[in-house]
């Protein structure tokens, strides 16, 4: 099992707890949604979402994913994960409650 990760609003997770499958608005904006690998997620959280409260850590399973997975260059010349479609909630293993810092 190979992990990646999504930070997301507790709210913004809620609003689409019954349905099977999670879209990020940036899957509306920019065509994918926005992931982390290990390593990346404290400075996602420390560039993006300083100041943003009731985050949560969703920790996917590459391996179940039903959309494509690419790995492509960020502005800051680092690759990271983009899913190009829906996040199928059956890839979520763990919902991990962000306070302050990851536990990773």
């Amino acid at each position: 099992m190979s992990l990646i990760y999504h930070i997301v609003s507790a709210t913004d997770w809620a609003k689409q707890e019954s349905r099977p499958s999670y879209e990020a608005a940036s899957l509306l904006t920019e065509g994918f949604i926005h992931l982390s690998i290990k390593e990346q997620v404290a400075g996602t959280l420390s560039r993006y979402y300083q100041h943003v409260p009731n985050l949560l850590l969703l920790h996917v399973d590459t391996d179940k994913l039903t959309s494509e997975l690419r790995y492509e260059l960020a502005t800051n010349r680092e690759s990271f994960p983009h899913l190009y479609g829906p996040l199928n909630k059956e890839a979520v293993v763990q919902i991990e409650t962000l306070n302050g810092q990851s536990q990773l």
